[in-house]
């Protein structure tokens, strides 16, 4: 591992930024959700979990919970479960229809075998520890139980990869400037089969491709500056970046009608 993998794996799993900044409020989680408005096909993610777990009753815990996107979906299709929501980050939770709490993933403060499933939707990549938050996952969750995960693919969205190195380039007259913080690197879609077997038995890849198609630079804007949290691990002026890439999209958009991002992620439905 490099010195700046090294870095930027501290910065993905500070619990003081990310509870502090980067997840303070739903604004920077809302604004990434927002961009999938623009993708074809469209994959109704809550559904498509709300489906997997149409064996399930009982108790259900979403940890790492977020704005409580898929705890509103289920409160909706799924009456019939008892929701717990858990995250980190008090100031996210705010507009999160309860039960919730903040606790650690390290550590859930759930009794053994106690719930059916359990959610860890886009955030395991957050925590210091995978397979201990993996064991967790798999104390908290009875016999025939199951887990489901999610997370993104190697190479997703390499097209915004590549815009912010060619805006980090130009802000500093180099070429092609540094690339940015991928917080999804640690627990890729590649990555995750293995690091969830060590605990289920059977685990099931569910992927989800997708072409994101925006004719305004405004929501890759939006998108790229959710990252704020994480400006100072890009070696390069965060706002003047930002307005370079909106420049580049501008010019994008002038000359082909649309920019396009390749999206590559999925879901792991994980049991014993």
């Amino acid at each position: 591992m490099t010195d700046l993998s090294a870095a930027h794996d501290a910065a993905a799993t500070d619990r003081r930024r990310l509870a502090g900044s980067a997840y303070s409020s739903d604004r920077d989680l809302a604004a990434r959700q927002r961009l999938y408005q623009w993708q074809t096909p469209r994959h109704d993610l809550p559904g498509i979990v709300a489906e997997q777990l149409s064996g399930v009753r009982g108790r259900v815990v979403d940890v790492g919970c977020g704005n409580g996107t898929f705890i509103q979906r289920l409160r909706q299709d799924r009456p019939d479960l008892t929701l717990l929501g858990l995250d980190i980050a008090p100031g996210i939770l705010a507009g999160v229809p309860g039960p919730v709490a903040v606790a650690d993933a390290n550590r859930l403060p759930l009794a053994t075998g106690s719930v059916n499933a359990a959610l860890a939707l886009h955030m395991l990549y957050h925590v210091p520890d995978i397979p201990r938050v993996v064991e967790e996952l798999s104390r908290v969750v009875a016999r025939d139980g199951l887990v489901i995960a999610s997370t993104n693919s190697d190479g997703d969205k390499a097209e915004l990869d590549d815009l912010w190195q060619r805006a980090a380039g130009d802000v500093l007259g180099t070429g092609r400037g540094p690339a940015r913080i991928a917080l999804g690197a640690r627990f890729t879609l590649e990555k995750a089969p293995s690091l969830l077997g060590e605990e289920f038995g059977r685990v099931e890849t569910i992927e989800l491709p997708g072409t994101i198609t925006v004719r305004d630079p405004e929501p890759v804007i939006a998108y790229l500056a959710s990252y704020q949290a994480w400006a100072d691990q890009h070696d390069v002026p965060f706002d003047a970046t930002i307005e370079r890439a909106r420049a580049l999209l501008d010019d994008h958009i002038a000359r082909h009608g649309a920019f396009e991002i390749t999206c590559k992620g999925g879901i792991l439905i994980c049991r014993r």
